[in-house]
């Protein structure tokens, strides 16, 4: 603590503030400075995550085949037949009599001897192998990375019949369901068809099963009830399939029920416009919107006479005073920058230049022939949607709109590439541009180049600060020593008046 002005008289605090208001002025500007420079990493870092928000909204919801040409499929009885179709299936129309439906292989046993304890006296290691109802071996893989058919379990000592068979339940591979009740023991193959079995490949495995009470042929676990095939006739042609869930020719058929007799239930495949439409018509508000944010920040005036406030003149002011004075301070600090500008030209020249590539259709080459054309030149490259031209267009050919929009082409050949992955591309350039100018949020400040002005900025702040605490130190020194020759001559005054008859 110092305290000055008791010789004086003089308000030493007072004039050693006013006299470093002076002379922090310079680190005023400074931290000023920093402040701009900090806002304007914001502008650049919001401009990037728009971007790639629009980036996340193309390959999420236009790259893949699946999302994009979709089909729509319609049932006349969804009870017997359902189905699904992919984007490469035909707009077709199909008749469908389900015959018989898949059903699973059961295993029951006749009375389990198996109570208390396996059979085995330790722990004992048993070999199955297991056909799916498809008629494939099921695979397990060795701790060397290659496959067997060959499926071992360990059955420990003292294991009680619900360890065991929950054992069996849990090893993936089998692909069965065990359990016991009444005194019986019941397994079943978790998929259907003709072919399931179970193979016990060891007088162990043969022991374990005949303690269930189930009988084998030649090691073969005796089915009790044979699964079935599903069976179906579509469009004349008998199908079987191990399963009651099948594709043809990128339909997948699911039956419920076996069809009324003589009464075949007819599935339709359509492609689906509106999905098409729909999201082609979010992204162009969502590209417009991104060239008007950009725009607006390229365009924004600057206002240099509004410079960040401190916190003495905030404190000068009320809550609104200081929201708008940051609104133009804030104003203007990526005006007409090159990284953006260039980025939108890139953009413009993306969708306008003709898709030349695989799967083009000439009369389906560049935008304004499916429908979407730019604005007028003071929109900045926003583009409109005649949207019954488009629909036209899809309906027309997807494949087509398909590929104007996605076709992977040449990165040495622009023109063999769809509109989406230049604007990706694009997309990609622009904000890898930006980081290295204004970072990330996890970036390190030494990583970009504002960062690294940051920093240097920091030093010339940390320096500065350090010097004015020795200004300060030698303010007060001087006043100090002011104070002491003050207090010599008034105890010299004193002194003298005492001398000269001040004690009469």
């Amino acid at each position: 603590m110092r305290v000055g002005g008791l010789a004086s008289g003089m308000d030493i605090d007072s004039l050693v503030a006013d006299l470093m208001k002076a002379e922090r002025l310079p680190l005023d500007k400074l931290t000023q400075k920093k402040q701009v420079m900090e806002w304007q990493r914001d502008d650049y870092r919001s401009m990037n995550t728009m971007l790639s928000d629009l980036d996340s909204f193309i390959f999420n919801e236009m790259t893949l085949q699946k999302d994009f040409l979709k089909k729509k499929v319609a049932t006349s009885d969804s009870n017997v037949v359902t189905a699904t179709a992919g984007p490469s299936a035909g707009n077709i129309n199909t008749s469908v009599e389900v015959k018989q439906l898949a059903t699973s292989t059961n295993w029951i046993s006749g009375g389990s001897t198996y109570t208390a304890s396996p059979p085995f006296s330790v722990d004992t290691e048993i070999e199955l192998k297991v056909t799916n109802g498809d008629g494939t071996a099921s695979m397990v893989k060795n701790p060397d990375g290659t496959e067997t058919d060959v499926i071992k379990l360990t059955i420990k000592a003292g294991a009680t019949l619900d360890d065991v068979l929950k054992q069996l339940s849990d090893k993936r591979e089998l692909g069965i369901t065990a359990f016991a009740e009444g005194g019986k023991v019941s397994i079943t193959k978790n998929d259907t068809g003709s072919a399931s079995s179970i193979m016990l490949q060891d007088d162990d495995a043969k022991l374990l099963f005949e303690s269930f009470g189930l009988t084998h042929t030649a090691g073969v676990l005796d089915r009790t009830t044979t699964g079935m095939d599903a069976k179906a006739t579509i469009n004349g042609l008998d199908v079987t399939r191990a399963s009651n869930t099948f594709s043809l020719n990128d339909i997948t058929y699911t039956l419920h029920q076996k069809s009324p007799t003589g009464v075949p239930s007819k599935v339709s495949v359509s492609g689906d416009t509106d999905n098409m439409v729909d999201k082609i018509v979010k992204f162009i508000g969502k590209y417009n919107e991104m060239i008007e944010k950009i725009d607006e920040k390229l365009s924004e005036k600057r206002y240099r006479n509004y410079q960040p406030l401190s916190d003495e003149e905030k404190e000068s002011m009320s809550e609104k005073q200081v929201e708008m004075w940051e609104e133009r301070a804030k104003s203007g600090l990526i005006r007409s920058d090159s990284i953006l500008s260039g980025a939108l030209t890139k953009l413009r020249t993306a969708l306008y230049t003709p898709f030349n590539g695989s799967g083009v259709n000439e009369d389906y080459k560049q935008l304004s022939q499916i429908g979407i054309s730019s604005l007028n030149w003071q929109a900045k490259g926003k583009l409109t949607i005649d949207e019954d031209k488009l629909r036209a267009a899809i309906e027309d050919d997807p494949k087509a709109v398909y590929a104007l929009f996605n076709a992977t082409g040449s990165k040495t050949d622009t023109e063999s590439q769809g509109l989406l992955k230049r604007v990706r591309e694009t997309i990609s350039g622009t904000v890898e541009s930006i980081e290295k100018k204004a970072g990330k949020p996890t970036s390190v400040n030494n990583s970009y180049t504002l960062g690294r002005m940051l920093d240097n900025m920091d030093s010339q702040i940390d320096r500065f600060q350090d010097r004015l605490v020795q200004v300060e130190d030698r303010y007060w020194k001087q006043f100090t020593a002011m104070e002491k020759a003050i207090q010599q001559s008034n105890q010299q005054s004193m002194y003298l008046m005492n001398q000269f008859g001040g004690g009469m």
